[in-house]
């Protein structure tokens, strides 16, 4: 079992920055692949970012790519999403995901089998 808890989430104006974590608990961080995935009001959950174990590997949907940025830190057992240029359509609640394996990078949510609980963020125009 990994118990995932994500916070850095909040309300922000277009234009400005949020940095999302995900703390992991009960199994070796680095050999968890992450990832970040959202769900914005009234749509179904899509992906935002993936990381492999080592962080040698990562992948961002084309909606995000140049504004956020993955990243994990191994010895804190947490990985970061951070997220500059906000914009309005960036507002959902954001997941992170787990997955134990030693492939590349998951893009699926049907790839990761512990999520956290979600953390709010607000874009506003």
């Amino acid at each position: 079992q990994v118990l995932l808890v994500e916070s850095g989430g909040g309300l922000v104006q277009a234009g400005g920055s949020l940095r999302l974590s995900c703390a992991a608990s009960g199994r070796t961080f680095s050999t968890l692949a992450m990832g970040w995935f959202r769900q914005p009001p009234g749509k179904e959950r899509e992906f935002v970012a993936a990381i492999s174990w080592s962080g040698g590997n990562t992948y961002y949907a084309d909606s995000v790519k140049g504004r956020f940025t993955i990243s994990r830190d191994n010895a804190k057992d947490t990985v970061y999403l951070q997220m500059n240029k906000l914009k309005p359509e960036d507002t959902a609640v954001y997941y992170c995901a787990a997955q134990q394996t030693r492939a590349p990078l998951l893009l699926r949510s049907s790839d990761y089998r512990w999520w956290g609980q979600g953390t709010q963020v607000t874009v506003s125009s």
